[in-house]
């Protein structure tokens, strides 16, 4: 299998056992992201910050490989309070045009670090 893993300083660190993202046959799947700054690894506590700061950290993610959003294939959202889902669609609309990628957003009872929001991203060339 040959596979590349990405890795940049234009995302955080990984706080785990992970890499921040594999590209395999043309595909880059990366980890979820949260609303960490990569420069202090610090994370901001309103829902709107943390969201901020995962499509900066997403970007850097694909700067880090050559990519665009518009390379962005599918994204996957998990939230702690499926009320902010509003706040969701609001930042889709200023961070994607049409046509938008694939997309599926779940609640659930905690994400690492105490963060509100995570988003997982596939892009592909």
């Amino acid at each position: 299998m040959d596979k590349k893993i990405v890795s940049t300083d234009k995302a955080p660190a990984a706080v785990g056992t992970y890499s921040q993202g594999v590209e395999y046959a043309g595909v880059t799947y990366f980890s979820g992201q949260i609303g960490l700054d990569p420069a202090t690894m610090e994370m901001k506590e309103d829902f709107k910050g943390q969201l901020d700061q995962i499509m900066k950290n997403i970007d850097g993610l694909l700067e880090a490989q050559d990519m665009k959003r518009e390379n962005i294939i599918k994204t996957s959202i998990f939230v702690t309070d499926l009320a902010n889902f509003g706040e969701v669609n609001k930042a889709y609309e200023n961070y994607f045009s049409a046509p938008y990628p694939a997309r599926s957003c779940v609640e659930v009872p905690a994400l690492p670090k105490g963060a509100l929001v995570e988003i997982e991203v596939i892009a592909a060339r």
